[in-house]
């Protein structure tokens, strides 16, 4: 067996330090770079999940409290959700939600496509010809006559259609699914 003899001299050396510190500042630099052009994408996201968020939270309570859940898009950022009381039709302000990030009800004219559910994109906000939008006692999305109503809201950061993000809503079911735009074609 033999020993291994080590020197008092053990550690690094003030230029092999210098090289890790060189390679960890570009490699900082290159993320920082990244994070611009990751950074709408991410916005968009947050709003799509906020936008999905306040529609199941209108279907559920309506299912829940067995109440009719209007709902309103208000401005160009802004979800409401109102209760509907019963006999008097007075509305009840439910809950509120602010989309973050400077996103917004947003389409894109350079986007031309609809989304593959196919519910309409005239608008960034499509549910055809219906005033109101409300979540029934049973959790289907309806218009002011009780039918049936399916819909597109189109999210998105002004000059950044690399951002842009759809949230569908099946009337009969209530079904909510998303979509993000990949540059030729919606994908889930």
């Amino acid at each position: 067996m033999s020993t291994f003899n080590r020197d008092r001299d053990d550690g690094f050396s003030l230029i092999e330090i210098a090289i890790c510190l060189m390679f960890m500042c570009v490699l900082g630099g290159i993320a920082v770079l990244n994070m611009n052009g990751i950074m709408p994408g991410l916005k968009a996201n947050k709003a799509m999940y906020q936008t999905i968020a306040q529609l199941r939270r209108g279907r559920e309570l309506a299912i829940s409290q067995r109440r009719l859940i209007e709902l309103q898009f208000n401005s160009t950022n802004q979800i409401q959700l109102l209760r509907i009381e019963e006999p008097a039709h007075t509305k009840t302000l439910i809950a509120t939600a602010t989309l973050d990030g400077h996103c917004e009800f947003r389409k894109f004219s350079s986007i031309g496509s609809d989304t593959p559910d196919g519910f309409g994109n005239s608008s960034a906000i499509d549910f055809g010809s219906a005033d109101k939008l409300i979540f029934s006692t049973e959790g289907t999305l309806i218009d002011e006559s009780g039918d049936p109503v399916s819909g597109t809201v189109f999210l998105g950061i002004d000059q950044h259609p690399e951002a842009a993000r759809a949230v569908t809503v099946l009337g009969s079911t209530g079904r909510i699914k998303s979509y993000r735009w990949a540059g030729d074609k919606w994908i889930p």
